[in-house]
């Protein structure tokens, strides 16, 4: 878990950043991806951002999509996500 003002100077930092994963999420994308990374629920997610939590569940299934992370048994995708973020930000 990471404080929120550094998961958004990270996250800001990083997806403008040519080449980056990160670069292909939407706005809403990343803020779902950055709430993950602070170590938020899907309901807390759709609390902070006031939407219904299916919206949370397609904004994550889109994360999980655009950064490649298909289902597998031995995968965590939240996870997966959130160490991509994570590389991508310098801060892993």
């Amino acid at each position: 878990m990471l404080d929120p003002r550094i998961v958004d100077t990270l996250l800001g930092q990083r997806s403008r950043k040519p080449g980056s994963p990160l670069g292909a999420l939407t706005p809403a994308e990343l803020d779902a991806l950055r709430l993950m990374a602070e170590g938020k629920s899907n309901q807390a997610i759709a609390d902070a951002l006031f939407i219904s939590i299916g919206t949370v569940e397609k904004r994550i299934a889109s994360v999980f999509s655009k950064l490649g992370l298909a289902a597998e048994r031995e995968l965590n995708r939240r996870v997966a996500a959130v160490l991509i973020y994570l590389r991508e930000s310098g801060s892993g």
